[in-house]
């Protein structure tokens, strides 16, 4: 019985987590600038692209002319956020034809444990490679904010809201992929299997 609830709930936290991580690699809001001498403007800088919002003009935005003049957290983040979406995606085809609820593929359990096997692994990497970056670009953001040699009047950045995002939707993937791989280890009851059992132990019953 608590079999497919369990890859029910496995693949809703990793399709939550798979969401969330593609929307953490394309937010804008990796980091937040407060300038205190103009309080109406935020700038804020992502992945992709950098973007100033102001009270009256809404927000405009602009992409990075060049990858390779981005900080290198930011680029190696990138690579990692795009290869954590697509190895989250491939866990959801994975583990989507290995589920017992699906019916193709049904006498053939060995596979489907497999199946299920790989997507949870995919999804623990999917879910890595998600908070690795995510970490660094907030490390990276403390040690610039506490950094003495910047004088005090120059503004700093802070942690944006993707950040958050992006730790959420790790979280989500490894617990859905821990779900998964826990179903692989317990064994399901058929329930033939069950009739056959109360069967003989009526039969038990009837010769003593």
């Amino acid at each position: 019985v608590y079999r497919p609830v369990m890859q029910l709930s496995g693949m809703l936290a990793s399709l939550l987590g798979w969401v969330l991580s593609c929307l953490t690699t394309y937010l804008p809001q990796w980091k937040n600038l407060n300038l205190e001498l103009n309080e109406l403007e935020i700038w804020t800088m992502g992945l992709w692209q950098a973007c100033v919002v102001q009270e009256e003009g809404g927000m405009q935005c602009k992409d990075f002319d060049s990858f390779l003049a981005l900080p290198p957290e930011l680029r190696i983040s990138r690579i990692l956020m795009v290869f954590s979406n697509g190895s989250g995606l491939l866990g959801l085809l994975l583990s989507g034809f290995g589920m017992d609820c699906l019916k193709i593929g049904e006498r053939q359990q060995e596979q489907k444990k497999r199946l299920l096997l790989f997507g949870g692994m995919l999804f623990w990497t999917s879910g890595i490679t998600a908070i690795v970056p995510v970490s660094w670009v907030a490390h990276s953001t403390v040690q610039e904010f506490w950094d003495e040699n910047i004088p005090d009047i120059v503004p700093r950045w802070d942690f944006g809201e993707a950040l958050f995002v992006g730790w959420l939707a790790g979280f989500c993937l490894i617990l859905g992929g821990s779900l998964l791989n826990c179903t692989i280890c317990s064994t399901e009851v058929h329930p033939s299997s069950v009739h056959y059992a109360m069967a003989e132990q009526q039969d038990q019953c009837q010769h003593l």
